[in-house]
C-alpha cells in the first residue's frame, strides 16, 4: 500500500484516552483530513486491524510557519475504543485515505502520571494508554485491568518495611474516607515467587485448609491511597531456614477480593531487570522487595 503523500505533512500533537476510554487526538496538519478519511489500528504480532471512518474532524484556525514557510491546521479527532473489541497487546496507528496508508507521527511522549492516577480510579477489565514510540510514532498499549494495589514506594526504616501506593481499577473514590484494611504475606509456592498464577485462589485455599495466615498486619488505606509497615524481625521469624520468597496482598473491607501489590501504571517494564532495591540485613540474613517477571511485589529473604 503506497503512503499518502497528502498526510505526510501530519502530526499528533496531543494524544490520549480520555476516562470514558475515547482516543482523543489533536492533530496538526498542512492539508484539512479529508472525509472518508481512516483511523487504522493493527496489531503487533498478529497483524489484526481495525478500522474506524472518521467523520469531519472538528478544525482549528491555522497556525503559524510550519517546514518551508507553510501554515498548519489543527483538527481533533475522538474516536471511541470499547467497541472496537482490541485485544490486550500493541497498536499501532495509521491513517487512511483511498489506497493510501500512512503511519502517524506524534510529538507527545503520551505519559503523565497524574493523568495516568486518575484513569486508574475505574473499574475497568481493559485499560488503554497512548504513547510515542521510540521511532516517534503514535501507538496504544492495551492490558487487561484487575484491582490491585499499585506500589509507589519501598523503603527499610528503623527494622520496618514499608510500602506506600495507589489502589487502581477498584472504583473506589479519590478522597479521604477511611478503609480498614490489612497487608497480608504467604509464603510462595515456590522460591522465584511465580508460580502463584492465582494469587487468590492460593489463599483461598490455604483459608480453607487451616494453614496459618502468614503475616498479618493492619493497613491504613485513605481513599484509593494506602500505607502498610510491617517487622523485619517477624519476617525473619516467620521464614524457613531463613529462604523464602513471600507474596504481599492486600484485604480491603467491602472490596469482595484480594489486591496483589505491584507497579503496572508507569511505563517502566521489565521492573524485575530494571530495578534493584537495597537490601536490609537481619541477623546476617539479606531481605529485599523485588519485582516478578509480572511486575508483581515479592520480598525475598535470604537471596
Amino acid at each position: 500500500m503506497r503512503s499518502a503523500t497528502g498526510l505526510t505533512g501530519l502530526v499528533v500533537t496531543d494524544a490520549e484516552v480520555t476516562l470514558a476510554d475515547v482516543l482523543s487526538l489533536r492533530i496538526a496538519a498542512e492539508e484539512p483530513l479529508s472525509d472518508g478519511t481512516l483511523l487504522v489500528l493493527r496489531q503487533r504480532g498478529t497483524g489484526a486491524e481495525r478500522r474506524v471512518t472518521l467523520g469531519s474532524p472538528a478544525a482549528g484556525p491555522a497556525s503559524g510557519p510550519r517546514g518551508s514557510g507553510g501554515r498548519t491546521r489543527d483538527a481533533s479527532v475522538a474516536v471511541s475504543l470499547a467497541p472496537l473489541a482490541l485485544t490486550p497487546g500493541r497498536w499501532d496507528a495509521y491513517l487512511q485515505q483511498g489506497d493510501s496508508r500512512t503511519r502517524i507521527r506524534s510529538a507527545d511522549p503520551g505519559f503523565s502520571l497524574d493523568r495516568l492516577d486518575a484513569y486508574a480510579l475505574g473499574l475497568r477489565t481493559m485499560a488503554y494508554r497512548t504513547y510515542r514510540t521510540r521511532n516517534g510514532f503514535l501507538a496504544i498499549k492495551i492490558d487487561r485491568a484487575e484491582p490491585i494495589a499499585d506500589v509507589r514506594a519501598v523503603w527499610f526504616r528503623e527494622g520496618r518495611f514499608e510500602v506506600t501506593g495507589l489502589l487502581a481499577y477498584t472504583g473506589l473514590g479519590d478522597d479521604d474516607q477511611h478503609h480498614r484494611a490489612r497487608l497480608t504475606l504467604r509464603l510462595a509456592a515456590e522460591p522465584d515467587g511465580t508460580a502463584l498464577a492465582s494469587l487468590g485462589e492460593e489463599a483461598e485455599r490455604a483459608d480453607a485448609a487451616g494453614d496459618a495466615p502468614g503475616i498479618v498486619v493492619a493497613a491504613t488505606v485513605h481513599g484509593v491511597r494506602f500505607h502498610a509497615a510491617l517487622s523485619l524481625c517477624d519476617v525473619l521469624a516467620a521464614t524457613p531456614d531463613g529462604q523464602g520468597v513471600w507474596v504481599p496482598y492486600m484485604d480491603v473491607d467491602g472490596m469482595g477480593r484480594r489486591l496483589p501489590l505491584g507497579a503496572r501504571l508507569d511505563d517502566v517494564e521489565g521492573k524485575r531487570r530494571r530495578i534493584h532495591y537495597p537490601h536490609a540485613l537481619m541477623d546476617g540474613v539479606p531481605i529485599r522487595p523485588a519485582f516478578t517477571k509480572d511486575d508483581e511485589l515479592r520480598l525475598e529473604v535470604g537471596a
